[in-house]
């Protein structure tokens, strides 16, 4: 029978801070929309201590970011986009225009019609995820959106470089230097400076998450993306320090992160515990990845590997990692 040497919190507690982030992103998006620009600004201010003159880059700012980046990076950035891009341009040669007149005068089909304006939504205010530019923004361009608008938050006082070339390089018509879920709320609703967008696409926190369920429907959206999930099934063969370095690997993402230990093995259970303990200790992840850890990470302990399978299976783990003999 599985055994947990440690829990996340209970269903109640997760019940009561979902709640919570539904009560802010609710009142946020109600301010936005009275208010526009203004609320925005006032909201950018005071979760990220950003407040520019425009949010919305010139080309000359966009030229400036992408000098900051290196060659390397940028030949990475071109040569990924580079992938992206034709493997969707092959899913679209797949998608086929169908008319047909099935009796006189009654003709039947179906076309496929990109949506006229999207805005993506990249994440980098923690760490820079410029892939997400790459699967939204290029992905778009290849669907024929004509107009594409992208956010991401800023970094470290500024547009972060590798993100904006990627944004750039991937056909954004709009790049803006604005996160979180006044972002989301700016691209779908509109304001003074940013005209509403049909669909909004990209990853988030629970609060960009949830703004994009609560808009879903006066807009479209691709998904709703929770925090990154993470189970490591494991046995006695594997170290703990292993065990460790990857589920702190995923749980640094963000403090609601889950991360999940299944092992049929106690000594390495409690080796692992240990473990992550002492890198909490020397991490400079640790402020997010600690919180995680101590609200949501779980070791669990079972009899043998069928078991092990079974509570993988009822976790439904986002990302699982076999590591067994």
């Amino acid at each position: 029978m599985a055994r947990y040497l440690k829990r996340g919190m209970d269903a109640s507690a997760v019940k009561a801070a979902d709640a919570r982030v539904r009560e802010t992103v609710e009142t946020i998006l109600a301010r936005i929309e009275a208010e526009g620009d203004a609320a925005v600004r006032t909201l950018s201010q005071q979760f990220d201590d950003w407040s520019p003159v425009s949010f919305r880059l010139s080309e000359a700012e966009i030229e400036a970011a992408i000098a900051q980046v290196g060659k390397r990076d940028l030949d990475d950035i071109r040569f990924a986009q580079a992938q992206v891009r034709g493997f969707a341009e092959k899913q679209r040669a797949t998608l086929q225009d169908l008319e047909v007149e099935t009796l006189p005068g009654v003709i039947l089909g179906h076309r496929h019609i990109p949506v006229n304006s999207i805005g993506c939504y990249v994440p980098g205010g923690r760490y820079p995820m410029v892939a997400s530019a790459h699967m939204s923004i290029v992905t778009a361009r290849v669907a024929g959106v004509q107009r594409i608008i992208a956010c991401a938050p800023p970094f470290r006082g500024g547009p972060h470089p590798a993100i904006v070339a990627a944004m750039h390089f991937g056909g954004a018509d709009e790049i803006y230097v604005l996160g979180g879920v006044q972002a989301v709320a700016a691209m779908a609703l509109g304001t003074g400076s940013i005209a509403p967008v049909d669909m909004i696409v990209g990853p988030g926190n629970a609060y960009v998450a949830e703004a994009k369920r609560q808009l879903f429907g006066r807009i479209g959206i691709d998904l709703l993306a929770g925090p990154t999930e993470t189970l490591v099934i494991a046995d006695e063969s594997v170290d703990g320090e292993i065990c460790a370095t990857d589920l702190l690997g995923q749980a640094e993402h963000g403090p609601t992160s889950p991360a999940v230990l299944v092992t049929d093995s106690e000594k390495l259970a409690r080796e692992t515990m240990a473990e992550i303990e002492r890198l909490l200790k020397v991490l400079p992840t640790a402020d997010a990845a600690g919180q995680a850890w101590a609200d949501y990470g779980e070791v669990i302990v079972c009899d043998d590997a069928a078991e092990m399978v079974r509570e993988a299976d009822r976790i439904a783990s986002e990302h699982v990692q076999v590591m067994t003999r």
